[in-house]
């Protein structure tokens, strides 16, 4: 932990588009996180992008009171030694890995859904490997430094950064539980973020649910419930608005995420995805324009503070959370967040090391995960489902085992079962190729029988490198 003379954070990814929200927590939490030195940490092919956003983010430090520099650097080496926290927002082959991850399986009817359907597995494939490698570096340049990730899919790679990595001093973030804090209670004519109201949270990244009390400790979860269909409820921008079914959000007195719309409403999420995907787009593509437009906002040298645009992204929030847990450990505030991290019995339908997504305190120990207790029948069987699945794909991530990444497929609801999962399996193979050494042998195989990317557009991205 740093000393009083400040701390130093290594941002790995730092060309991201969020890094200026990033910028922004940490000025705005200056008196409680005296940060000494920011490292932005990007490939070669992420030059132009990490460049541009860099002198942005020095242009908010030299607009704030504070005398913070910025580096940049395209070697992680370099920046790691005497790392206070090292946070993780990177993208393995960018975001047309995202568009060859939706696109595959919009060809094949089936959704591809960036972080829990077949596209966040594959995401899985790419980054945990590469989160090992990080840890070989930290332990030896930066051994007692904190792991803050928010790289999805976010609950498996804390899951592979703490159990199989060993980097118990790992914390995992999303910005889906930050946003029903944030927006929920004006459903109930609270303000927003509205401190009288207690929230807990328990299940796993991107797959929780969460209750509600009031100041006077009666539960205001049914309100809240009533309310979710509301044309206004605070759902993140990368969802569909497309209506729960109420009466079992009663029954089972929990309030879903949001992305708990790909499970209980999956015919409905499905014909969206392949209507859009029939107008010659996916999400990806969206985002990917979003993100274009944000880089050249963010060219403009007077611009010195994060633009209103950045909302569009789907992920606002993640970069403030991984601020507030930072200054929470820092100052040892024992802060209520939500995160993924060990289970510790929190939730006993999951085993005691298994990584969960749940209501902690966070201080100088890191996250002390609040107890939730038993899931009732229906969600203890989807949570055990799910676990499953993680373990899979975090199995199959690490060792290229082409056995485990089918059984991971034939666990995931998302994914339609028998053959025209393997070929989709198959052709998202050989699609990432460059970044999936671990299945190179069966890679190799697939391209020998005559296995290519049907897709138009994920085979031109093949066919460019990308």
């Amino acid at each position: 932990m740093a000393d009083k003379q400040g701390v130093k954070i290594v941002t790995i990814g730092g060309g991201s588009s969020y890094t200026p929200e990033l910028m922004e927590g940490f000025i705005k939490r200056y008196d409680r996180l005296p940060v000494r030195e920011i490292w932005l940490v990007d490939i070669e092919d992420g030059r132009e992008k990490v460049e541009t956003v860099g002198a942005m983010a020095q242009r908010m430090w030299d607009a704030s009171p504070y005398d913070v520099k910025v580096h940049i650097s395209f070697d992680r080496r370099e920046a790691l030694p005497g790392a206070d926290f090292v946070t993780t927002q990177f993208r393995v082959g960018l975001l047309y890995a995202r568009i060859k991850d939706e696109r595959i399986p919009l060809s094949y009817g089936m959704l591809g859904q960036e972080t829990n359907g077949a596209g966040g597995m594959f995401k899985a494939f790419r980054t945990i490997p590469v989160i090992g490698q990080i840890i070989a570096d930290m332990r030896e340049l930066c051994p007692d430094a904190w792991l803050i990730n928010f790289t999805n899919p976010s609950g498996m790679v804390t899951e592979a950064a703490i159990k199989h990595f060993g980097w118990k001093k790992t914390i995992g973030l999303c910005n889906v539980p930050v946003g029903s804090m944030i927006n929920e209670p004006k459903l109930i004519g609270y303000e927003e973020n509205d401190p009288r109201l207690t929230f807990r949270f328990a299940g796993l990244n991107h797959f929780h649910w969460h209750r509600v009390w009031d100041e006077n400790g009666r539960e205001v979860t049914h309100d809240i419930i009533s309310h979710l269909n509301d044309r206004d409820n605070g759902m993140p921008a990368n969802i569909d608005e497309v209506e729960l079914p109420l009466e079992m959000l009663h029954s089972m007195g929990m309030i879903p995420c949001g992305y708990h719309r790909y499970y209980y409403m999956h015919e409905e999420m499905l014909a969206q995805e392949v209507r859009d995907f029939g107008k010659g787009e996916c999400r990806a593509e969206v985002v990917k324009r979003t993100e274009d437009e944000l880089f050249e906002l963010y060219k403009d040298p007077e611009l010195d503070h994060k633009p209103e645009q950045l909302a569009k992204r789907g992920g606002a929030h993640y970069s403030d959370a991984a601020c507030e847990t930072i200054a929470a450990i820092y100052g040892d505030t024992n802060t209520h967040m939500v995160v993924s991290t060990q289970n510790n019995g929190a939730v006993p339908d999951l085993a005691p090391d298994s990584i969960v997504e749940v209501s902690a305190l966070i201080g100088r120990h890191g996250a002390e995960p609040l107890a939730w207790g038993p899931m009732p029948s229906q969600e203890r069987g989807w949570l055990q489902c799910m676990k499953a699945m993680e373990e899979c794909v975090i199995e199959a991530a690490i060792t290229g085992d082409y056995g485990k990444a089918l059984e991971a497929f034939c666990l995931n609801p998302q994914v339609e079962n028998g053959k025209k999962a393997q070929c989709v399996l198959n052709e998202l193979l050989v699609a990432h190729e460059k970044y999936l050494p671990q299945f190179a042998e069966k890679i190799a195989e697939l391209k020998a029988a005559g296995v290519t990317v049907t897709d138009e557009t994920a085979a031109r991205l093949v066919a460019e490198g990308k």
